[in-house]
């Protein structure tokens, strides 16, 4: 994938993943107004992020990490490409089915692997409920991430892209329905989940029979592919485990203190957004363009693809970081702050987003370095890393908790995520396509940082500035969005100065994109 090329997957999935995500964040503020941050809002959020939980471990992670570079080089070499993606997607299918009636049955045990505070309260039982309810979405969820890397390595990126927008618009939907309607919000909420699963399965199955990619279920068979496929997402599955245990980690701790699951609920979701739109547009482009290179021996056009990707995410990830640590408390105000969300909550959300933003630059940079690994078929060493990391995050998280509380778990979060970028970046210097800048990587690099540093002074005393603004119902909506548009303007201007980058280059790409 040339330069531009590869620029212009990236602004396909992020452009795609960016509406995803404001109309997440749509949904998100009407769910703190909804339902603030009591027992329901809590429950539905451990509900909710059971199916996600293991959806990122079976799919995302450890299924498509070993799928996307066969399926990848099969496409290159002409091998029976869709013979190999019938009999992944129907493996993959038998599998979840009996994982998910498993679970359904279960239920009781998960939430108190999630949340063992909630024992002997409210919580627990409706969230035991809802899980049922929601669970199902990661079969559907999960066989729409297969369809999805199909359409990846082809270098077709807008529909599975687009898919996660219907989630948010059932969401709205579901809201909207259900208030007017008067049903209780939590039930209609959690409905609509399974509902939204459907709903992407049937849009990447219609998108991938039109890619000429028709993929029917079959008997499962264990073929020489898929024990291949099975052999190299054993360690992706134990280290999606991992991941997973880091997030179990920060529920536990918080699920001790009243509120704090849905403080760092709704904090992730605001660091999720820069998070979102860059890192799982870099995740899914580099993995597939770093797969054929490999194949055809093209390690120069590897190595170029690696630093545009670390100097495109540093860009885009550096100046959010900062303004999430600068103006966390205007920004969690002016989203959050109504019904049932009130000054406390802002206070404790902003912390967490704060302290998440430092560990943003981090969550992206694993994106651009896992690839490195996985283009490769190597799976084990970065499980290996990764148990560092969740060793690293639960010591943090547990140990601090009694002392300064909820906060821990967000601490260990991004301590954990820099651990992370630092061992793969270590353990990728001995390949031929290692983690290594080039000459323009080095040069912007710094600057990128400096650059955002000054976007950051100048947000700060203009937050000082629109204070009174921010704080009015009628107004704030305009005083964030002009503060936030002057941090754009700040970071842009400090960009081109400084040298950061040019703005031909976004230019180029746009134009390429149309």
């Amino acid at each position: 994938m040339a330069p531009i090329r590869l620029v212009r997957g990236f602004l396909t999935v992020g452009l795609w993943t960016m509406l995803s995500r404001v109309l997440g964040f749509v949904r998100d503020v009407m769910i703190a107004a909804y339902l603030g941050t009591g027992p329901v809002a809590e429950a539905f959020y451990i509900a909710f992020s059971l199916p996600n939980m293991f959806r990122r471990f079976f799919a995302e992670g450890a299924f498509n990490m070993a799928f996307i570079p066969m399926f990848s080089k099969k496409v290159e070499g002409g091998d029976n490409p869709q013979a190999f993606a019938r009999e992944a997607f129907s493996g993959l299918a038998t599998v979840l089915i009996v994982f998910s009636t498993l679970a359904i049955l279960g239920m009781p045990w998960l939430v108190l692997a999630m949340a063992s505070g909630f024992l002997g309260d409210a919580r627990f039982d409706l969230a035991v409920d809802y899980g049922r309810i929601a669970f199902p979405y990661i079969l559907f969820i999960s066989l729409a991430a297969l369809l999805s890397g199909v359409l990846n390595s082809m270098g077709r990126f807008a529909a599975a892209a687009a898919a996660p927008v219907l989630l948010n618009v059932l969401f709205v939907a579901a809201l909207l329905l259900g208030g007017a309607m008067g049903w209780p919000v939590g039930e209609t909420l959690v409905w609509a989940v399974p509902v939204a699963g459907v709903a992407q399965l049937g849009m990447l199955w219609v998108a991938a029979s039109r890619a000429g990619f028709r993929i029917p279920l079959v008997r499962p068979r264990l073929t020489p592919d898929l024990r291949q496929l099975a052999r190299i997402a054993a360690p992706a599955m134990l280290a999606g485990g991992v991941v997973q245990v880091n997030l179990l980690v920060g529920r536990q701790v918080a699920s001790f203190f009243d509120g704090a699951v849905a403080w760092l609920y709704n904090a992730d979701r605001l660091y999720q957004l820069p998070l979102g739109v860059v890192g799982i547009a870099i995740g899914v482009v580099l993995l597939p363009d770093l797969s054929r290179k490999l194949r055809t021996g093209d390690t120069a056009g590897g190595r170029h693809s690696f630093n545009r990707a670390t100097e495109f995410s540093l860009a885009i990830t550096v100046p959010c970081a900062v303004a999430l640590a600068v103006i966390s408390v205007p920004l969690v105000s002016v989203l959050f702050e109504r019904g049932q969300f009130g000054p406390e909550d802002t206070t404790a959300t902003a912390l967490a987003v704060a302290v998440y933003g430092l560990g943003l630059p981090a969550f992206v940079l694993q994106k651009v370095l896992q690839p490195l690994f996985f283009a490769r078929e190597d799976t084990r060493r970065p499980f290996n890393y990764a148990v560092v990391a969740m060793i690293v995050n639960a010591v943090i998280a547990i140990g601090l908790a009694p002392f300064i509380g909820y906060i821990a778990a967000a601490i260990g979060t991004s301590v954990a995520g820099w651990t992370m970028v630092w061992q793969l970046w270590s353990g990728s210097r001995a390949m031929d396509l290692a983690a290594r800048p080039d000459a323009r990587l080095r040069q912007r690099a710094w600057r990128i940082v400096a650059a955002a540093a000054v976007m950051g002074a100048v947000i700060y005393g203009l937050a000082s500035v629109l204070q009174p603004w921010l704080m009015q119902a009628h107004v704030r909506y305009v005083a964030l969005a002009g503060l936030i548009a002057a941090g754009a303007l700040c970071y842009g201007a400090s960009g081109v100065a400084l040298g950061a980058f040019r703005l031909s280059d976004f230019r180029s790409a746009m134009r390429r994109n149309r």
